[in-house]
């Protein structure tokens, strides 16, 4: 029998024209050069993100459910597909910096055909295909952030270290000196609970039992980080665990990611160009090994992903410093208050958990099915999205997952201890 087309709702229609443009939004500035260079492995250029992530909507949706739809370039298939096997071969990812030809216009030509032809059938789609669009949707909220995350990394590989937006200057209170907040423990539930999207490694919901233990009411900050340097945090091999104490030597890692020092003072680099360090800020842009280090520093731990989450479940995920608009994501001071304070935006935050299945887990069928479930091995969990995670994208289940010495993205730590 066949499927019954469901009248899409309004809101889909403009969600779905508002994250394409934000995504279009976030590459204005850029030159067919800037969105085109790739500067390590782990970073795509901003002209795959912008055709991968029509790539998605034009194989799943419509490839798949619009007949006679033609694909715009047969010949692109192979170069912006990611990691779906099961959508045969690709370009190694590590080469998606030697693709000059499609250029960039030609990249946004292709964006604007797709937006019609999503447009054009969205009244006639069956409910499996609006199910797909939101996927894609959330998936292009990923590449907004990861855009952002592989643009700074670009651009602080630049001899120039340029600018992509002007400096946001903006006066913010002291976050205040940190506090601990107590948790009772006992016996948790976390992972999603339905009514609403959530990528498929969020669930099944299940219960995890937690010894009381205590959060720190606000992520680390740059000075304390600083602290943790003047004391000979990266010197000190009984800080870090093994692997952490190898990598720190080898990469002769001694600050954050795109942290240098200029005339005697610490600065950063971002997409608002090298600015002074702001001691009231998040940390940002350290590594697992890094915060597990300081943490042991501290004489407290990272937290695991069931005491953050549970912590977490009150907060409200569309708060915080997030992703509103294009510009020069960056953490900011955390806002005073009472309890545990930024949660949810400015930093993701590292978790003592590896990313693994929750128990009953089973990847979606077909090949959006490799979309987490294969990631499932060497990762670890960070927690709660940061500044280039956009609004409304992130909830308490939401788990991001990176590997322990990767520090690009907007990552830092929330203190935990025992009770």
């Amino acid at each position: 029998m066949a499927t019954q087309a469901k009248v899409p709702d309004p809101a889909l229609r403009e969600r779905f024209r508002a994250v394409r443009a934000l995504t279009t939004d976030i590459a204005a500035p850029l030159s067919d050069a800037d969105a085109t260079i790739q500067p390590m492995p782990d970073a795509s250029p901003a002209k795959w993100h912008l055709a991968h992530t029509c790539w998605f909507f034009e194989t799943f949706v419509l490839r798949d459910f619009v007949p006679g739809y033609r694909p715009h370039d047969p010949a692109w298939h192979y170069l912006f597909n990611s990691y779906y096997d099961g959508e045969g071969e690709r370009i190694a990812r590590d080469r998606r910096g030697m693709l000059s030809r499609p250029s960039l216009d030609a990249v946004r030509e292709y964006r604007a055909a797709v937006d019609a032809a999503v447009a054009a059938a969205l009244p006639g789609l069956p409910a499996s295909a609006l199910e797909l669009i939101e996927l894609g949707l959330n998936h292009e909220q990923q590449h907004q952030e990861l855009l952002l995350m592989d643009l700074t990394n670009a651009m602080h590989a630049s001899p120039l270290r340029p600018a992509v937006w002007p400096s946001a200057v903006e006066q913010h209170d002291e976050p205040g000196e940190l506090a601990w907040c107590e948790q009772p423990g006992g016996i948790v539930e976390i992972g999603h609970a339905g009514g609403g999207f959530a990528f498929d490694c969020e669930g099944p919901r299940h219960r995890n039992f937690l010894r009381p233990y205590a959060l720190a009411d606000r992520p680390v900050t740059n000075g304390e980080w600083l602290r943790f340097m003047a004391a000979g945090g990266y010197a000190e091999p009984g800080h870090w665990l093994s692997d952490g104490w190898a990598w720190v030597r080898a990469q002769g890692v001694a600050a954050p990611l795109y942290w240098e020092q200029k005339d005697g003072s610490w600065v950063r680099f971002g997409l608002d160009g090298l600015q002074p360090i702001d001691p009231a800020a998040p940390v940002c842009h350290v590594s697992f090994y890094e915060a597990d280090a300081f943490a042991r520093w501290a004489g407290a731990r990272l937290p695991t992903e069931a005491e953050w989450e549970a912590a977490a479940a009150q907060g409200d995920p569309d708060g915080g410093h997030q992703l509103d608009k294009a510009g020069p994501a960056a953490p900011v001071p955390t806002p005073r208050g009472e309890g545990l304070r930024d949660l949810f935006g400015n930093v993701w935050e590292w978790t003592a958990s590896a990313y693994l299945p929750h128990p009953g887990f089973a990847p979606a069928a077909g090949a959006v099915g490799e979309y987490n479930g294969k990631f499932m091995s060497g990762q670890m969990v960070l927690k709660g999205g940061c500044c280039a995670t956009p609004r409304g994208h992130v909830r308490a289940s939401y788990r991001n997952f990176f590997y322990p010495q990767q520090r690009w993205m907007f990552a830092g730590l929330r203190l935990a201890r025992d009770l």
